[in-house]
């Protein structure tokens, strides 16, 4: 496990075995974003000393980019810093956080196109499968 030790003493500790089990899964998702992380996801785990239960995150680079700006400027200097920075990044850039009907209509573009893929490809089968029924005859 490699240590990164931030100026002001606090630890961030991503745990490389995990990375390895979860590049051979495929993809993850950052634990703020939400985004899909298809290489290198950064796990983080609390320090020791902070209270029951200790909490662990993927994040992606970007995520974690500003998570090290945000316990850089944090004032906190307990054990919960880590905590209470990985809640100001996710206010900011977890994707529900600040709903918009843009964002609404996005995901059920998302639907509708699924949807009618979804048909699409049932009327095609069935096709097929009336075809080869005629040809039996």
């Amino acid at each position: 496990m490699k240590d990164a030790m931030n100026r002001d003493g606090s630890i961030i500790a991503p745990e490389r075995q995990r990375i390895q089990r979860a590049r051979k899964r495929g993809a993850t998702r950052c634990s703020i974003c939400s985004r899909r992380i298809w290489f290198d996801p950064i796990h983080v785990m609390e320090p020791e000393g902070v209270p029951e239960p200790r909490l662990s995150w993927v994040l992606c680079k970007h995520c974690y980019e500003m998570l090290l700006v945000q316990m850089r400027v944090s004032p906190v200097r307990s054990p919960l810093r880590l905590r209470i920075a990985i809640g100001l990044v996710a206010s900011e850039r977890w994707p529900q956080a600040y709903s918009t009907r843009i964002r609404e209509y996005i995901i059920d573009r998302r639907w509708v196109v699924f949807i009618a893929v979804g048909c699409i490809a049932a009327m095609i089968i069935h096709l097929i499968i009336i075809v080869m029924i005629a040809g039996l005859h």
